[in-house]
């Protein structure tokens, strides 16, 4: 008589770790609680709006509240997680963050979920993507194995669709307008005389290397008809490169030598060619 073949359980397994099974209730427990709460204690739209601006008036958020890198020879810029997350806090009730769901060492990368959930409209935005345990230098792709960078790594990509996910559940008027403060207060240099931001300006740049020269050739006009535009700008690529999102070679190139800069223009020209040599 055959005697049947055992199929292999495929169920989870029955014992799991105190830690993890009061993480499993505490976050079932706290997803409950949150709903309770924004059913009670509903967002004041109006008061939302005047906590937003009064946010967006602070030199400190402005400052941070635009990205900037390079991509395909091109700059990308827009407003960054830092914005974000403060928008998110202002306009209440919004859960958000980011997940590692699972990390393969075999194959060097890690499946990570980032979302944003507004918990009083039930509105919820969400994304699954793989992040190689990568990074792109200048001498080419770099594989992370250090613990640490991959956890900066991920964190860093995350970064991104967790902005994402969050301005995707706030309404376009309210993220317009922090937009829009954040670059008046940006203009506005906290009340300072437009010569002594151009001033700081220059000196902040010359602490990592970068002369007024290059600045000048960068914005194309010398400093003296620089506007608050100009110092605004600055201000975001200077945050950018300090957070690594751009280079200061990159957006501050050094001006090319020529060959008679080199030689003292004392280069030799070729000799014309004589009636016998034609």
């Amino acid at each position: 008589m055959n005697q049947p073949v055992p199929i292999p359980s495929t169920t989870t397994p029955s014992r799991i770790g105190q830690g993890t099974a009061v993480e499993q209730s505490r976050a079932a427990a706290e997803v409950q609680a949150a709903v309770v709460v924004a059913q009670q204690c509903p967002r004041n739209i109006q008061a939302a709006v005047a906590e937003m601006r009064e946010s967006c008036k602070q030199q400190g958020l402005a400052e941070r509240a635009f990205f900037r890198y390079s991509r395909g020879g091109s700059t990308v810029t827009g407003a960054s997680v830092h914005l974000a997350r403060e928008l998110a806090r202002v306009w209440g009730n919004v859960q958000y963050g980011l997940v590692e769901m699972r990390r393969d060492d075999e194959y060097g990368q890690s499946e990570m979920q980032a979302f944003a959930w507004d918990v009083q409209t039930n509105s919820r935005n969400s994304s699954t993507f793989i992040v190689p345990h990568r990074r792109d230098t200048k001498n080419g792709t770099k594989q992370l194995t250090d613990m640490r960078d991959i956890y900066e790594n991920n964190a860093n990509n995350g970064a991104r669709r967790v902005r994402e996910a969050i301005f995707a559940i706030l309404p376009p008027w309210f993220v317009e307008e922090a937009k829009e403060l954040c670059n008046k207060t940006l203009r506005d240099g906290g009340g300072k005389p437009l010569a002594q931001r151009i001033a700081d300006a220059i000196k902040t740049f010359e602490g990592i290397g970068i002369t007024a020269d290059r600045i000048e050739n960068r914005l194309d006009r010398p400093s003296t008809k620089w506007t608050e535009h100009d110092v605004a700008q600055l201000i975001v690529i200077f945050k950018s490169i300090q957070r690594g999102e751009v280079t200061a070679e990159d957006e501050f190139p050094a001006p090319r030598v020529s060959a008679d800069e080199l030689t003292g223009g004392t280069t030799p020209k070729p000799a014309a060619d004589t009636p016998e040599q034609q």
